[in-house]
């Protein structure tokens, strides 16, 4: 790498800009992230009838009030500081250890970068994950099955105490970390490819650049990740005294017998919509934090 641009590139930064978009983009989208937990989780209880996007939110707000919208927000402003920050500061590091110069890197390359970035990003933050998805989850439970945690240090503290401390980080891990790859890729290599398209054909370095190359990557993402999702969902809620599911390839194997492929889509829309206003909200963030650092 050429010594000028070593002196001038902070590796912190892309940690440090990732973090503050990605809690940005996370805390705008939680209550979208709330409603796609609750999908995915239908089916598990046989005598719940199922419901779509809709429907799911009017139940949020019958049964526990606007504010329901928002349980395990703390949660999710923790695990985006740790996990959005890791991943789209990996993303950086490694695109800048092959060639400083961005443009100069092929495709192949950034998905390689993105899956190393989201897998390693998904380790560091499982525990976040596994509280995030319980805290979300809990409203969706009978009133004696509801874990009642009060807030993400409590979670996980109870958690860590109950079910041991190692637990945080191998409840789930591998799906959350194939989920992690698969989304990653998605969102940062995609955005990239598609930013790069849309210049090409004349667009310019601004806003509304931005703004599409990362509506067309939240749905690239989306389409590829929401069977992962749903296993690691499903995976993280379960009870671990009563395991329904062994392991990932079980849960989708165990979903697509019961339920039928089609489930594997299940909170599809919710993804979607909610990877638009997460995605856009976040890169938009991070391409001006870019300019003002």
């Amino acid at each position: 790498m050429n010594k000028s641009i070593d002196k001038k590139y902070k590796p912190w930064k892309g940690f440090v800009q990732g973090s503050v978009g990605a809690v940005i983009g996370g805390c705008s989208a939680h209550p979208l992230d709330l409603i796609k937990v609750r999908m995915q989780l239908q089916g598990e209880n046989i005598k719940k009838n199922k419901v779509n996007l809709v429907k799911t939110g009017l139940n949020i707000i019958k049964y526990e009030g606007i504010l329901g919208f928002f349980k395990g927000i703390d949660a999710c402003i923790a695990r985006q500081i740790v996990y959005s920050g890791t991943r789209f500061g990996m993303y950086d590091i490694l695109k800048k250890s092959i060639n400083e110069k961005d443009n100069d890197i092929s495709i192949t390359s950034k998905i390689l970068c993105a899956a190393l970035a989201g897998s390693i990003g998904s380790f560091v933050a499982n525990p976040g994950d596994l509280v995030l998805v319980r805290m979300q989850a809990d409203g969706n439970k009978p009133l004696g099955e509801k874990r009642g945690y009060k807030n993400f240090s409590n979670a996980f503290m109870i958690i860590s105490r109950k079910e041991g401390f190692l637990n945080m980080w191998t409840n789930g891990l591998f799906p959350n970390m194939n989920r992690a790859i698969i989304t990653t890729v998605g969102q940062l290599a995609m955005y990239d490819l598609c930013k790069e398209r849309l210049k090409k054909y004349g667009a310019k370095e601004c806003i509304s650049t931005h703004f599409g190359a990362s509506l067309m990557a939240a749905f690239i993402a989306s389409a590829m990740s929401n069977p992962i999702d749903v296993s690691k969902t499903r995976l993280m809620n379960q009870n671990t005294q009563k395991n329904i599911y062994t392991g990932m390839w079980n849960c989708i194997t165990t979903i697509i017998k019961k339920e039928g492929i089609v489930s594997l889509y299940k909170g599809f829309s919710a993804t979607f919509i909610r990877q638009c206003p997460y995605l856009v909200v976040t890169w938009i963030t991070i391409e001006q934090l870019k300019l003002i650092m």
